[in-house]
């Protein structure tokens, strides 16, 4: 009755370690598709912040320039990328300008002068390429800063 017994029960141990296994793997299977999820979007973050910073970057560099020509004009667009060597260096910086149809510095009927509104986008498309990029890739990062003068 005793040797019985044992057969009946001799393979349990085996099943019970075959599922602590499958378990454990699933488990890590788990906790590494969460820390590449996070480590994925923990970089992206930084991206479009560094994006914005270039965007920003953009309108300071228009707002500079309507300085020093006596903030007279409203430049056509220009598509510069960001200095090598810094950490904006992957991004393009596309800048527009959108003036009114009386045109810039001309009195509006009421008397006030126009205004006009710069547009900075910078993209991480493909170097010297005018943002927005056509770009279906995931990583593909795009901010955009507006100024209205």
């Amino acid at each position: 009755m005793k040797n019985t017994m044992l057969r009946k029960s001799s393979g349990v141990a085996l099943v019970t370690a075959i599922f602590l296994l499958l378990v454990l793997a699933g488990l890590g299977v788990a906790v590494v598709s969460l820390t590449t999820t996070q480590r994925t979007a923990s970089t992206q973050d930084e991206q479009g912040a560094r994006a914005y910073l270039a965007a920003k970057a953009g309108i300071e560099w228009a707002l500079f320039r309507q300085l020093q020509a006596g903030g007279l004009g409203c430049p056509t667009a220009v598509t510069f990328v960001m200095p090598s060597g810094t950490t904006l260096s992957a991004f393009t910086v596309t800048v527009t300008c959108d003036a009114p149809s009386t045109g810039f510095g001309t009195a509006a009927p009421d008397g006030t002068a126009g205004h006009f509104t710069l547009q900075s986008t910078a993209c991480s498309g493909p170097p010297g390429a005018a943002c927005p990029a056509p770009s279906n890739s995931p990583d593909y990062i795009q901010r955009v800063v507006r100024a209205q003068l």
